[in-house]
């Protein structure tokens, strides 16, 4: 396996959760330990990106405040880019509470010779995926034209799209990409976790 940094994007509010996305809470553990929890059993370095301030993490977890403030998940990415020492850059949403490890190794595993590794799931889901550091001027050439969209940065370089079938023989019902974006999702992962046991992460 190569070396590879795990960049989580924890920035921004969520009004309709009430606060800071990360801090939510899906089986006794917030959000953002519960990725940390995952990522760090296939990452050699952790960064959280879009704090203002040091959020009492642990020690071994480094973070950053973006770059580029208000410029959303591209401006993230390349923060954590800068902020990365490794070739391949896991980037995952915080936000995302039933990560499956396989699957992220999969992705690791497929990054050789490509510029991302992204899951196309009905659409491409850019925020659990994985990035060449190489992609750092593309990036910021288009952070800083305010062209934002990850779609469009992605057709720009050599990606290699893990389809639906793929994604799905290794995390049978794609909770990989369950996110939490309402009071109505916290509720859902609440349940699942109580329902089926699935606080590791690792999919049904």
């Amino acid at each position: 396996m190569a070396v590879v940094t795990a960049i989580i994007l924890a920035g921004g509010e969520s009004s309709r959760l009430g606060g800071t996305k990360a801090f939510q809470v899906v089986g006794g553990k917030n959000l953002l330990q519960r990725v940390i929890d995952r990522v760090t059993l296939v990452s050699d370095r952790t960064l959280v990106v879009g704090f203002s301030a040091r959020p009492g993490l642990p020690a071994s977890i480094d973070y950053r405040e973006d770059l580029y403030p208000g410029k959303g998940p591209l401006g993230g990415i390349y923060t954590g880019l800068e902020a990365s020492r490794s070739n391949y850059n896991l980037v995952v949403a915080c936000d995302l509470p039933f990560l499956n490890v396989e699957l992220l190794r999969h992705m690791i595993k497929l990054s050789p010779g490509f510029d991302a590794v992204v899951p196309r799931v009905g659409k491409a889901q850019p925020l659990c995926a994985v990035y060449s550091r190489s992609c750092r001027e593309i990036m910021k050439a288009q952070v800083e034209s305010n062209l934002l969209k990850i779609s469009r940065f992605l057709d720009s370089v050599n990606a290699r799209y893990i389809e639906e079938e793929e994604c799905r023989s290794i995390d049978r019902h794609l909770l990989s990409f369950f996110n939490i974006n309402s009071p109505a999702d916290l509720a859902r992962a609440n349940r699942l976790v109580e329902e089926t046991g699935l606080n590791g992460g690792d999919g049904l």
